[in-house]
């Protein structure tokens, strides 16, 4: 059993020189846990509000809304000295490339390594419980972290996103090592510190929202109108986009295209608060969707038939490898080199290998029986 981290208050960093101390002080040391919060349920345009990290010995919480230049940083997130721990890394290195530009090498993921050891429980807190029998206070998971001063509580459920990254990190290590999975678990850590992400809140194309829903074209032009209602009282509040309304509301609406309160009532599915706050607004979307020209419908980029046929051969394969490993289908080849590999449809090794150039440890295991599963088909 693990011992048990005292739970003292972190050192909050808010100043640039508390932050040219602490980056330091992390420097010094070979293994670092880090860990960020946002405030994705609470803004128009989501941002970094809060960046821990942990040592073996100190747990920081800096303060990138205090800090006009975050830029020391970098050299700790870009040291090939310095293993970075994350649980789940992929969202933390996307949203701090997007907020600062930060790049990455040297990452250790333990939401990765679990779901390559074939664990069923991935989950940081469910992690915790299992192999220290400590469990995480879930309260603040949806907590607004843009705003100030934060409660004593909110401090203690930070720190704890980090303080045990470090001892659980060395028990999954010795897993990975014992199961000979290392190589792979290293293939996907460096895979996870090149991703990026889309900027913005992902925008509300009227054709997107509907998606398989059969609308008419005017009624996507009201669609498109009340997204345009609902981006605007987004921005003004400064909050998410559902905050304002779900994507199911506005569909309604749209399809039943209403042009008095009383039609409004009956579409169904908005609150009589809701009603009371938008019924105007709705209703000038859809007069001006009424006389509005029609959105163009996006082009479908269907690949071709034979690829097609390909991506799904390969969807198969991995499908029936992973069930024979224990382990989910995209541990056993990613989706994006399985999309490269029906596309490119490669007639030799040498070419899958080419392909599969960025899972070196996934060719050497598996080349041969994709290319036989490509010239099978």
């Amino acid at each position: 059993m693990l011992e048990k981290k005292p739970l003292g208050r972190p050192a909050w960093v808010d100043t640039p020189q508390a932050l040219t101390q602490m980056v330091e002080h992390l420097l010094g040391y070979p293994q670092l846990a880090v860990d960020t919060e946002s405030n994705s349920l609470h803004a128009y345009v989501e941002q970094v509000c809060l960046i821990q990290f942990s040592t073996p010995d100190n747990d920081y919480l800096v303060d990138p809304l205090a800090l006009d230049d975050l830029s020391a940083l970098g050299q700790v997130f870009a040291s090939p000295l310095n293993e970075k721990i994350f649980h789940a890394a992929e969202y933390d290195v996307i949203c701090l490339r997007r907020d600062f530009g930060f790049e990455f090498e040297f990452l250790f993921d333990t939401m990765i390594a679990a779901r390559i050891l074939g664990r069923g429980a991935v989950g940081l807190a469910a992690m915790l419980e299992e192999y220290f029998g400590i469990q995480m206070d879930k309260r603040f998971q949806r907590a607004n972290w843009a705003e100030r001063p934060l409660s004593e509580e909110m401090y203690a459920y930070a720190s704890m996103d980090t303080r045990y990254l470090i001892p659980l990190r060395a028990r999954i290590y010795e897993e990975l090592q014992r199961a000979g999975l290392w190589d792979l678990a290293q293939e996907d850590f460096r895979r996870v510190a090149q991703v990026t992400g889309a900027n913005g809140n992902g925008g509300s194309s009227c054709w997107r929202l509907a998606g398989n829903y059969p609308i008419t074209h005017r009624q996507a032009a009201i669609l498109q109108e009340l997204c345009r209602f609902r981006e605007d009282q987004a921005r003004r509040r400064n909050i998410p986009l559902f905050r304002v309304m779900q994507d199911e509301q506005l569909l309604a609406i749209a399809v039943a295209m209403p042009r008095s309160p009383q039609e409004l009532e009956r579409c169904g599915g908005l609150s009589p608060k809701l009603r009371q706050r938008y019924a105007n607004a709705i209703l000038q979307a859809v007069e001006r969707g009424m006389s509005a020209a029609p959105p163009p419908r996006p082009q479908n980029a269907r690949p071709p038939e034979d690829v097609l046929e390909r991506q799904e051969a390969l969807k198969q394969w991995r499908k029936d490898t992973g069930r024979s490993l224990g382990v989910e289908s995209d541990v056993v080849l990613p989706r994006d080199v399985l999309d490269e590999l029906a596309a490119g449809n490669p007639r030799s090794l040498a070419e899958v290998e080419k392909i599969m150039a960025s899972v070196p440890y996934r060719f050497k295991k598996y080349g041969d029986q994709i290319l036989f599963v490509l010239k099978t088909i």
